[in-house]
């Protein structure tokens, strides 16, 4: 069996979204003769934790773990930050970087963060790992080296490992790098700014493949760089979904969808990508209709942003409002398939257009209705149009979300008790390609690729 070394700063126990792809990516490897070995931290900062996620690591995965220095204690001294409470997770800012916080403090943390921490704050551990990575290949070869960022550190790792032993190398990217939305939010000095562009473009130059998760990154990646830039996007995995549809029919059968009006939102949900019109309609229509209000229910699971639970507080809606924290990747499975509709904002930036979420696939699967705000003529618009899972909404488009919700919550009236019961659904091989066993086969093609650019 083929080996493959894959460097990542996110992995089990840690839990968020930046786990899930080369977890599952792992999961399948095996399937496909490939043997994976996991690099990875002995010690991340980890904003959740979610023991739940150990059950997808194969048994006798060779998991490789060093110690990393990063400078969160030093940030908390400096900038303080509010620690995880009982109520939700209520008080969670869940996202610094490209927030509406103005402060001073606020500016002068994004500073450093962007101009001495270059390409981020995992940067201390490069060199370290470089060093210890070319001296265990020598002894423990294998025939490809990965790479995923966010943190684009891994990259500078491989990019080093791969100049020393002359291994293949992919390079992955789950979110860009300079082009992605909080970039221009770092306050950066030119010649920090100029730092980063070389870094990234030697990251594009060097690797033999570079992998991205939306059309629209590969054309930007590809208009810099000869190296090929393919397309291999996030995904869900079935078996999330069947395991835990097993499980809730054990408790109940037939598989029950819960009976009320439920708007479920699983994920970090930050400043930038609140949806102020979404609560304003869904006030007003509360306020016309007693009975849509009696039947809404609004379901977070996630860090929340205070600014989410207050304008969901100004509509007037706080007594229809659910925030559950962040709960275990399995128990958010089972929320996906139980709601009426599922949530998906994205960022108020331009650079929204080229995201496809990990969460979109996961909705995907639930075979929920999707109602999500951001470009219209994005990637994920295209995506929701290409599987008939769903719409979206420009975020100013009032109007249109007062549609959306109207015609939604016909929907589930039409149904009525009939609505109360469904068997599992049948995805269509349009939603199938998305499967995480499926990527895994096209990510392994990129692996086993002879050419060289």
């Amino acid at each position: 069996m083929k080996r493959a070394l894959i460097i990542t700063y996110y992995w089990p126990p840690s839990g968020g979204s930046g786990v899930q792809r080369w977890l599952k990516f792992a999961k399948y490897l095996p399937q496909y003769g490939w043997e994976p070995v996991i690099y990875t931290p002995l010690n991340p900062e980890a904003n959740t934790v979610d023991e739940a996620l150990l059950k997808d690591i194969v048994p006798g995965t060779e998991v490789i773990k060093t110690k990393i220095w990063e400078p969160y204690s030093f940030y908390k001294a400096l900038f303080g930050g509010r620690k995880n409470t009982s109520d939700g997770g209520k008080h969670i800012k869940a996202n610094i970087i490209g927030s509406e916080n103005k402060s001073f403090t606020h500016k002068l943390s994004l500073f450093i963060r962007g101009n001495f921490f270059i390409p981020d704050p995992r940067c201390w551990w490069i060199r370290p790992s470089i060093k210890y990575l070319v001296k265990y290949l020598k002894e423990h070869p294998v025939d490809a080296i990965i790479s995923t960022g966010p943190p684009h550190s891994m990259h500078l790792i491989a990019k080093g490992v791969a100049k020393a032993t002359g291994i293949r190398w992919i390079a992955d990217f789950r979110d860009p790098w300079t082009e992605i939305f909080y970039f221009k939010h770092l306050n950066l000095s030119s010649w920090a700014y100029s730092k980063h562009r070389r870094l990234e473009q030697s990251v594009l130059d060097s690797a033999d493949v570079v992998t991205v998760v939306s059309k629209k990154m590969q054309a930007d990646f590809a208009a810099r760089t000869k190296t090929p830039v393919e397309v291999v996007t996030n995904g869900f995995d079935h078996e999330d979904f069947l395991c835990q549809a097993v499980e809730t029919q054990k408790q109940t059968k037939p598989y029950a969808v819960e009976r009320c009006f439920s708007l479920v939102h699983t994920g970090i949900f930050v400043d930038n990508g609140n949806p102020e019109y979404l609560w304003e309609a869904l006030g007003e229509k509360a306020n016309e209709d007693p009975q849509f209000k009696g039947d809404l229910q609004i379901t977070l699971m996630g860090q929340v942003d205070d600014s989410i639970l207050q304008g969901i507080a100004n509509a007037g809606l706080e007594g229809n409002l659910q925030n559950m924290g962040y709960r275990p990747h399995t128990e958010v499975v089972q929320w996906q398939q139980q709601a009426q509709v599922l949530l998906l904002p994205l960022r108020k930036e331009p650079e929204a257009a080229a995201i496809l979420t990990g969460k979109f696939f996961e909705y995907l699967a639930s075979g929920r209705d999707i109602l999500a705000f951001g470009p219209v003529e994005g990637d994920l618009a295209k995506a929701l149009q290409e599987t008939g899972s769903g719409t979206i909404v420009d975020f100013q488009d009032k109007e249109a979300t007062r549609r959306e919700i109207d015609r939604l919550y016909g929907k589930f009236l039409e149904e009525g008790e009939a609505g109360n019961h469904r068997e599992e659904k049948t995805l269509s091989p349009a939603v199938m390609k998305y499967s995480r066993k499926h990527l895994t086969g096209e990510m392994v093609k990129l692996f086993e690729r002879n050419e060289k650019y």
